[in-house]
């Protein structure tokens, strides 16, 4: 089926901040939220601990970044985000969380420039999963390889594909499970049925293929639970 366009996936979250804003709980609509939040946040300052430069792409209302601050106090932040209010709440709550530079760019990753050498940690939660075709997935990897410098850490929380479809399945009922157990099911329903009109996720292991691919080394696995993974690499 046709996927939604990124106006419309635009205009979904221009009207979803408050659900992205609770630090405590994360996206509630994830599994193991709060978990992923940490260990993503643990990991860039235990293998980037002088990073001065923090890259949040797809940054929602910028709890990875607030939490990547609690490890890493007082560095310099750069936001992405293709939704301007949830762009404006992220600048809001990281500027008074640090006494470095924050800058707030709107846009889609695959259409921004992010330079070369600039940042040390780039975290990207619940957004590579808009791309679509697999050259866009090799594309932006590089551009994140290409914008880190040397030494520097890119880590990801998503949502995942299995490359068994009887795997695939077991794990998308087990998160259809949690999705009722924490509301109901009218709301499992609801959120499957944007994931089927806006969403393309990749296995887990296929994008550390292309990481690797791009030249990302030390790879890790950090954590995975039904259709959701933590994980990363460094330059």
């Amino acid at each position: 089926m046709a996927k939604s366009t990124v106006e419309a996936i635009r205009a979904r979250f221009d009207a979803d901040v408050e659900r992205f804003s609770n630090l405590e709980t994360g996206q509630s609509a994830t599994v193991d939220a709060p978990l992923g939040l940490t260990l993503v946040a643990q990991a860039a300052a235990a293998t980037t601990p002088n990073a001065r430069h923090i890259l949040d792409i797809g940054c929602g209302a910028g709890n990875y970044s607030l939490r990547l601050l609690q490890e890493l106090p007082n560095r310099d932040v750069t936001l992405i985000d293709l939704s301007l209010p949830m762009l404006e709440r992220a600048q809001q709550r990281v500027s008074a969380a640090t006494t470095g530079s924050v800058t707030a760019l709107q846009g889609d990753v695959r259409q921004l420039e992010l330079g070369n050498e600039q940042v040390d940690i780039i975290v990207a939660a619940a957004v590579f999963h808009h791309l679509r075709d697999d050259a866009e997935w090799q594309a932006v990897f590089a551009q994140c390889y290409a914008a880190l410098r040397p030494g520097g850490s890119l880590w990801i929380f998503d949502l995942v594909e299995h490359s068994s479809e009887a795997v695939h399945e077991l794990m998308w009922q087990r998160y259809g499970q949690y999705l009722s157990d924490f509301r109901n099911q009218a709301y499992r329903d609801e959120v499957f049925n944007y994931i089927e009109i806006e969403d393309s996720p990749r296995p887990l292991l296929w994008q550390i293929d292309v990481l690797r691919s791009v030249g990302f080394q030390k790879l890790d696995i950090l954590h995975k639970n039904s259709c959701f993974a933590a994980f990363g690499g460094m330059k």
